[in-house]
């Protein structure tokens, strides 16, 4: 399981729209490092150590998973984007942006790259102000003073002044959704983008055990025979693992992802089944669906049929080489009738063809943007 740790960083900008400028920043660290789950007041300082304009300064908690060397790469990635441009010399000089990490959890950090705590955040009081906004008795790991105990002992006398501007706060996703189910037709990657999402935001990942259904092989050769039996287990798997999986969150996820939806049956079934048989499974399923909780968002993930056909092809499963173009339309077809008629469902398309979000972090966020903004 990964650690997620509690990170302070300071922020301060006095070149360009410095508002926009400490915004910008704001939104990347959510994007690039963790969620923001508080942003302090915002100050205007003059410039410390040199003559130059005044700052704008803040401070943020962040929630992460990084380790302290991927959160420095990625905070000097940051500043970079943003326009910063690093002078060799020791000088302070005027700036597009400037981050710095403060606290890291309670821990003790020297190295080449980073020194946590910030060895001058006790010495400067637009640093403390904004931070003890927002973690007053959060202990100093050296002193073992609370922060707002440290602002107190600052003797640094130089004018601050609190603005009345303010930031957005990035919702993180983990924020606005419990359960996220992720659909497609075959081969259009939900799995894979599922156990990606499980992994960045440490969620719980509720995949469909179709590796385990002896039917399956048998319906690929025989599909008349064995559909109403392969159908008729996948339904009482996929309402079996959904009710036990969706009952109980774990105690350290906030967060389910699953790489299937219980109505998936139905669509399946559509295709698959012959009249009088359909009819009798779906009195089957409309008893289940009457208990499943429903998803706070579904994706579906739409890919074009020859790049499905080129997927299923690429992942070798001897059972699936056979599976036709036209199946796959009816398929697809299926799944456009059924988001049609579920107004009630919360549900994000996202057009897949082009991307390759598992070789190519670009594509990836992307999706991750669409979910967020949705």
């Amino acid at each position: 399981m990964k650690i997620q740790r509690v990170i302070y960083l300071s922020l301060g900008s006095n070149q360009g729209d410095k508002l926009e400028n400490l915004q910008k920043s704001i939104d990347l660290i959510a994007q690039k490092i963790g969620a923001i789950l508080k942003v302090a007041p915002i100050y205007k300082t003059p410039a410390l150590g040199f003559d130059g304009n005044d700052f704008l300064n803040t401070c943020v908690k962040v929630s992460s998973y990084l380790p302290p060397e991927t959160l420095i790469e990625r905070i000097l990635a940051i500043e970079i984007s943003l326009g910063r441009i690093r002078d060799k010399s020791d000088n302070y000089s005027n700036r597009t942006i400037d981050i710095d990490v403060l606290l890291f959890d309670d821990e003790i950090i020297f190295s080449k790259e980073l020194i946590v705590p910030h060895p001058r955040m006790l010495d400067r009081k637009f640093v403390l102000q904004p931070l003890s906004d927002i973690a007053s008795t959060t202990i100093h790991p050296v002193t073992k003073k609370h922060i707002c105990k440290c602002l107190e002992a600052c003797n640094d006398d130089s004018k601050i002044e609190k603005t009345e501007y303010s930031l957005v706060r990035p919702i993180p996703l983990t924020e606005k959704y419990n359960y996220i189910a992720i659909e497609g037709n075959i081969g259009a990657g939900k799995t894979t983008l599922s156990k990606m999402m499980s992994d960045e935001f440490n969620a719980k990942i509720v995949l469909e055990r179709f590796a385990d259904n002896p039917f399956l092989p048998k319906f690929y050769k025989d599909e008349e025979r064995y559909a109403f039996p392969l159908e008729m287990s996948f339904l009482a798997d996929r309402y079996q693992q959904l009710s036990d999986d969706l009952a109980q969150f774990d105690l350290f996820k906030n967060l389910i992802v699953s790489d299937y939806y219980i109505f998936k049956s139905l669509i399946f079934a559509q295709v698959t089944l012959q009249k009088d048989e359909y009819l009798l499974y779906r009195k089957m399923f409309d008893l289940m669906y009457k208990e499943i909780t429903k998803p706070d968002l579904y994706v579906y993930l739409y890919q074009n049929t020859d790049r499905l056909i080129r997927n299923i092809q690429k992942r070798g499963r001897e059972y699936e080489q056979d599976i036709s173009p036209d199946y796959l339309n009816k398929i697809h077809n299926g799944y456009s009738n059924f988001i049609k008629t579920q107004q009630h469902l919360n549900t994000l398309i996202i057009d897949v063809s082009e991307m390759d979000f598992v070789n190519n972090p670009t594509d990836y966020q992307l999706i991750i943007d669409k979910i967020n903004n949705h």
